[in-house]
């Protein structure tokens, strides 16, 4: 279930990176050193009230600057509330209205969003600064002081209000493929096979898909809808871009909402930092994945080649080990026909459930290959699993203390659920419940 998404926007210094951080800030840790974008990326997950949602921030708006980028900027912010449920725009209460203020709200009026108004710099809370405030026609300007921390609660209470109801996945519902990758790695050409017709454009020009493109397809006699993404190239080259730079935001939304993700390499190149960071970040989203090495083709081949790849492949991509990976190429149609059947396997996997006895049977038989380890004097007793949720399969473990589990025991027994049950494609959860946490 796609979570909704809350975009900030508003001048430059009206404080909402501020706001941004502050609301997701204590909740982005870095717990392993897994290669992704966490540093560079546009959105955050957050929560509020048992709400998940995922939060946007957006460059400062300024009509009157001459700032080589404000069209870029504002590019990013017209596409960040297009895919918005609910956008958040923060003016300063000390400045009063100003002719950027009622440019901006003229904007957002017009995309029909739902709009939280949020008056900041009120350190001393003074409220009848927000009165002004009425006439931008937004609704009710709600007074907050991002530094003080004055105020939030309410605003993100207000914005929770708007979020759409949650709607059950149905089995008959669209599965939907997401198709990433470097710029030229031959995205648009692997959709326009799959779909058998030029559905989107294909050019050797790196860059030529500068949108997410879904296209619907049955295979197996199941409804498909594939998404065509722009080539994700690295920070650096794609700041002084002006249109590149900013449908990065729309490929990130296709992963988000994507069942599972292509993470499309050129095997005619080296496997590159960026390339990591793209599945890095697929990671990150527990999306079920496989890794096409395409334009298998331009390789020049031996019996090893192969092996070459593969262990390349296995070392740069340790931190997601359950990847799969098949060879083809667009151009030519070899191997082409195997991408479907697996991308079937792993939504199989994705979904897989275990039953509860079988669970524990496979957990007492690696607990005595390997017993709980020791930590501070004590023992960890696990009690037992049971599964909450598939999509990804996600396990609760219950012990006497989660504080004794060390990650490399933890991440033992997930390679031992993985070397009894298939998850090859998918990341898996373990979430750790404490005896004191059960009563």
């Amino acid at each position: 279930m796609k979570k909704p998404l809350v975009a900030i926007v508003g001048r430059p210094n009206v404080g909402k990176s501020t706001f941004f951080n502050y609301i997701v800030g204590k909740r982005i840790s870095i717990v392993d050193s897994t290669p992704g974008v966490t540093r560079d990326r546009v959105y955050a997950d957050a929560e509020w009230s048992g709400h998940n949602f995922t939060l946007v921030d957006t460059g400062g708006l300024d009509s009157s600057s001459e700032d080589i980028f404000q069209k870029n900027i504002y590019m990013q912010a017209e596409i960040a509330v297009e895919l918005a449920d609910v956008v958040i725009f923060i003016v300063d209460g000390n400045a009063g209205v100003t002719r950027n203020d009622e440019e901006v709200a003229s904007f957002l009026r017009k995309s029909n969003k739902p709009v939280v108004l949020a008056v900041n710099k009120l350190d001393n809370f003074e409220v009848e600064k927000t009165y002004d405030f009425y006439s931008l026609g937004l609704g009710e300007p709600f007074p907050m002081s991002t530094l003080q921390a004055k105020g939030l609660g309410e605003i993100l209470d207000e914005v929770v209000k708007h979020f759409p109801e949650p709607v059950e996945k149905d089995d008959d519902e669209t599965i939907k493929i997401a198709v990433v990758g470097r710029p030229n790695a031959g995205k648009s050409s692997i959709v326009n096979r799959i779909l058998g017709e030029d559905r989107v454009v294909v050019s050797d020009v790196a860059g030529t898909t500068r949108d997410a493109i879904d296209s619907n397809f049955r295979y197996n006699n199941k409804n498909y809808t594939i998404i065509d993404t722009a080539g994700l190239r690295r920070k650096r080259a794609v700041e002084n871009e002006s249109i590149e730079s900013y449908s990065v935001i729309r490929s990130m939304d296709a992963i988000k909402r994507a069942d599972i993700v292509l993470i499309v390499f050129n095997a005619s190149e080296e496997i590159s930092e960026q390339d990591v960071r793209i599945a890095g970040y697929v990671h990150e989203e527990n999306k079920p994945s496989i890794i096409i090495m395409n334009k298998w083709d331009l390789v020049e081949k031996n019996d090893k080649t192969i092996l070459r790849y593969q262990k390349d492949l296995d070392e740069k991509l340790k931190f997601m080990s359950y990847f799969k990976t098949l060879y083809i190429s667009a151009l030519t149609g070899k191997r082409f026909g195997e991408i479907m059947p697996e991308v079937e396997k792993v939504i199989e996997n994705t979904n897989r459930r275990i039953p509860t006895g079988a669970l524990n049977e496979i957990l007492q038989s690696a607990m005595v290959a390997n017993e709980p380890p020791y930590r501070k004097g004590r023992r960890l007793k696990i009690r037992y699993i049971t599964q909450a949720d598939t999509n990804p399969p996600t396990f609760v473990l219950f012990v006497n203390d989660a504080n004794l589990m060390h990650y490399s025991y933890l991440r033992y027994l997930e390679n031992y659920i993985r070397g009894t049950v298939d998850f090859s494609g998918t990341p898996i959860k373990i979430i750790l419940k404490s005896k004191q946490e059960e009563e």
